[in-house]
């Protein structure tokens, strides 16, 4: 398994301007709540305990965060959980409520990250490794923490492989 640095440095291979950095500050968690908004409505019940979809990925992310790093596993889960919680109450409105909110936020979100990726003039790293997708999350939680001075040992050894972050004037 790639480590934490591995993972965030090839995902920051695709995200050096700052502009587009910036669009995912918004883009990731619009749709990691959609996600979750979407996959929250539909439940199964198993040895009489009720699970949906939307509980099932936050529990495998939550342990693909966990295998890379104690302290950023422990910003993801409660990062997602508390964007789970807000799925959850979203989910039980009613459909035409659930839906278009799940698509509105999904759709938005991804207007966003494109916006972003014309800055960078750089496809998303999805495109080329589909890990991209649980990676983007954890990379901005990562960014978040750069800007507020966590997590420098990390940030260099990411520059170092993927370059320094280009600021716009």
């Amino acid at each position: 398994m790639k480590t934490l640095v591995d993972q965030l440095s090839q995902y920051a291979a695709y995200h050096r301007d700052s502009r587009n950095i910036a669009t995912h500050f918004v883009g990731i968690p619009l749709i990691v709540l959609a996600v979750f908004v979407l996959l929250a409505r539909p439940h199964f019940v198993l040895f009489g305990l009720s699970f949906t979809p939307a509980l099932l990925v936050f529990i495998a992310s939550s342990i693909f965060y966990f295998r890379l790093s104690l302290v950023y596993g422990l910003a993801m889960f409660a990062i997602h959980g508390v964007l789970l919680s807000l799925a959850n109450h979203i989910a039980v409105q009613t459909f035409p409520v659930w839906l278009s909110v799940g698509v509105g936020v999904f759709v938005l979100g991804w207007v966003i990250q494109f916006v972003g990726h014309y800055f960078e003039g750089r496809k998303p790293a999805f495109v080329d490794d589909l890990i991209g997708l649980a990676v983007g999350p954890l990379f901005v939680v990562a960014e978040l923490g750069f800007i507020v001075g966590l997590g420098k040992q990390i940030e260099r050894d990411i520059e170092s492989r993927s370059g320094p972050v280009r600021r716009q004037s």
